[in-house]
């Protein structure tokens, strides 16, 4: 079972301390004939999480691109800013059980990586559990709901 929807990409997007990961993610998604649309950074030049964040979750939020991926060095800006929009559910992982729970219990429609604090063969072995376990739904339906603010 996979959470990605027919005809959409996954979106994904870094700043310079995740730029790295970033590209092997691409590169592993594509040998798996998974489409990503970047929204950057396109190098490991120092730039701001938030310039590529924002584009990446506005994306996600209104499904154009499903689900998405960000990355930056503790995993904690990029976060922080893919949650500040209302239909996101961004979850920093940084193991395999983390990832299964972020989807399993939070529907999470973003996974957020550590980059200086994981390796590229763990990271992707997080993106496959993030992109293989659906939501539980039930139970824990009512406490999704509670999320946005309104």
């Amino acid at each position: 079972m996979s959470i990605l929807q027919p005809g959409k990409k996954i979106a994904i997007c870094s700043d310079h301390a995740g730029y790295e990961l970033k590209s092997v993610i691409e590169g592993y998604l594509l040998s798996q004939g998974i489409e990503c649309e970047d929204f950057g950074t396109f190098s490991g030049e120092s730039c701001d999480y938030a310039d590529f964040a924002h584009p990446c979750a506005s994306a996600v939020e209104e499904g154009r691109d499903y689900p998405g991926i960000g990355i930056c060095g503790s995993g904690n800006g990029i976060g922080m800013t893919l949650n500040k929009h209302q239909g996101i559910r961004a979850a920093l992982c940084w193991n395999v059980e983390l990832a299964r729970l972020a989807r399993a219990h939070n529907d999470a429609n973003i996974l957020v990586l550590p980059a200086r604090f994981i390796e590229p063969t763990l990271a992707l072995a997080i993106v496959d559990e993030f992109l293989k376990t659906p939501f539980d739904g039930g139970r824990h339906e009512k406490r999704i709901a509670k999320m946005p603010v309104k």
